[in-house]
Formats: structure tokens, sequence, C-alpha cells
């Protein structure tokens, strides 16, 4: 089949240049368009020397008339930006949004968390949230699509399955995060300049980070229930990867082994999922460099509570990946395409 055009909107980024990383692979993908704000005139390889070798247009600012020649939008964006674009689209034009801009489906609540007003209010009921593996080819009845964020992915794979069969305790769960910097962009440098960023780690966002009004609303959908949960995350001294530790509390009935059933069942033709035995230690490096998620259920010394294990990479699962992924799903594409 012809290869379909690509613009990626914020493309200098870590995500960005991950994203082009793996498009440059993906047999049915001509990227067309790079466009940035303070790098216009530039090469990509500017950014990251390995894509030197690779026939890639220089970067340029967005214009709506490029959408005319465009399938597919990838916006990696500030908050709000792909909200704008989106009024722009035409009937052919594919978003996937790898920001915050479609995840909640109430523009007050966009408001509230991201402290923007939804400049798009009538395209939110037009786009999915889309957790690939969760949402499957629900996808492809939608042009707007909105990929989860990093931390939300770390977590929602391990605990939709579970609060869908009734098994957990949904007001006892504690869930703390431990990301690599690239998570929070490459403005990070500058906002840690004096806090030792590469040989420490951080907490921040305490109680109130954005991600809990995603990580709620998406709980909430599956267990039909209120849901209370606390989430701390941390910035950890190295690039990329993230490790989620998810304490649960189950019916004393529930045993270790009958949640990784559930989850070795609800994932088993998932191949980007890996459910470990029981107990396994878990590494960011066991993830990093790949579109994976692996999971571990650990018993603790009372037997009604579980601590599950998460881990995958942030720029790739948790983003650019993840987008290809829905991309795969929405144009009937090998899942694995790109992504090998």
């Amino acid at each position: 089949m012809p290869k379909l055009n690509v613009l990626i909107a914020g493309s200098t980024g870590y995500i960005g240049i991950q994203l082009i990383k793996l498009l440059v692979k993906h047999k049915y993908i001509k990227i067309k368009y790079l466009c940035g704000n303070s790098s216009i005139g530039k090469k990509i390889s500017n950014f990251d020397k390995s894509l030197s070798n690779k026939k890639l247009p220089k970067i340029v600012k967005f214009n709506k008339e490029y959408l005319n020649k465009i399938d597919i939008i990838f916006t990696a964006l500030p908050n709000g930006e792909a909200q704008k674009i989106s009024n722009y689209l035409k009937d052919k034009n594919v978003l996937i949004d790898l920001t915050a801009d479609f995840r909640l489906k109430k523009a007050s609540d966009y408001l509230k968390w991201y402290k923007i007003k939804h400049k798009s209010i009538g395209n939110i009921k037009k786009s999915i949230y889309s957790l690939p593996e969760i949402t499957k080819d629900k996808v492809k009845k939608f042009n707007i699509i909105s990929c989860p964020g990093c931390y939300p992915t770390s977590i929602l794979l391990p605990l939709i399955p579970l609060v869908e069969k009734k098994i957990v305790k949904l007001n006892h769960i504690i869930i703390d995060s431990k990301s690599g910097y690239s998570g929070a962009g490459r403005s990070v440098h500058n906002k840690y300049k004096n806090k030792n960023l590469y040989q420490s780690l951080s907490a921040y966002g305490v109680g109130f980070h954005r991600h809990n009004s995603e990580i709620e609303q998406t709980l909430m959908k599956y267990s039909k229930k209120k849901i209370n949960f606390n989430f701390t995350p941390h910035l950890s001294p190295m690039f990329r990867g993230i490790l989620s530790t998810i304490y649960i509390e189950v019916n004393k009935s529930v045993t270790q082994s009958k949640i990784r059933d559930i989850l070795e069942n609800y994932y088993k033709k998932d191949i980007f999922i890996r459910i470990l035995k029981n107990d396994s230690m878990l590494s960011t490096n066991d993830v990093i460099n790949t579109n994976n998620c692996y999971i571990s259920v650990c018993r603790t010394k009372y037997k009604n509570k579980f601590i599950i294990l998460s881990s995958i990479d942030n720029l790739i699962k948790g983003g650019s990946g993840q987008a290809i992924q829905n991309m795969n799903l929405r144009f009937g594409f090998n899942i694995k395409e790109g992504l090998k």
C-alpha cells in the first residue's frame, strides 16, 4: 500500500525525537513535515546525531495548510496546542496526541487540573482515550486519538483488569512511581539546575500531580465505583524508564496466584505485556528501549495485601511507542510494525 504522510508537531523534544526514530523504520510511513517553534530551519540531526543519515525534512513552523497533504498528525507540544490544531483538521486527517489535551472527558476537569481553558470542547466527544491493549479496535472509529501519560500507562495496565474483576479494595490503593528525568522534558535541566538532578531522587507533585485526574477517570470507568488512591511520582537520576510500585488490598479469599492468573489471561494475546513469575524483581533495565511492559505480583507479610511492580520505558511504551501502536490499530497495520 502507498505510504501515509505524517506531520510531527513538537519534533525536537525527547518524545518527538524518539517518535522520529521509530517512524523512520515504519514501512508504511513517510515523514513529510517536522514542526517546531524555536528550531525553525534546523536539521533534526542537530538534536540527535543518530538521525544524520536519514532523509528527513528541515524543521518548519506549523501551518494549517500542511494538513491538505497529511494523513496523520502526531502532536507532542505544550498542553493546549493540540486542541488548536484539532480545530483545523480535514476529514482525512487523524490526530494522535501524546499530550494531555484530550485525555480528560470533561472540559471542566481539564481546566481544574491544567489551569487552561479547553480550546476545542466540541472535539472532546470525537476523541478516544486509547491505551491500546485495553481499547483495541475501538480506536478505528476515531480521528482524534489521545495517548495516556507515561505514569498512568505503567499504573493502569496492571490495575484495570483487577478493578474490573472487583478483587481490589478501592479505598486502599497506594501508588509510588519513579521515572527517568526525560519524562519532564528538556526543560528539566533548567528546573533542577541547583538540585543535583543527576545524582539525587526527587519527589514532586505530591498528592496533586496532574495525572491523578487521568488515573481516577479511567479506574472509575472500569470499576464503576468511586475510587480512592494516593499517587506520588519521583524523578530518578536516570535518563529513561519508569518503575511503579502499587500497593493493593484484596479480600482474604484472593490469592497471589489468582491475581497473576487474571493478569495473564487478560493480556495473553498482547505481545507487549509480559506477566512475570510471582515475586519477580523488576528493573527499568528490563524494558528500556522497548515497547514492553513487565508486571510482577509480589507477596507481603500480610495475606490480603500485595505489591504489584510495573515497568515501562517512558519514552516508548509511555509515549511514542504507544502512539505508534494506536496508529497501527487505527490503520490496520501489524501491531509490531515500527516497534520491533
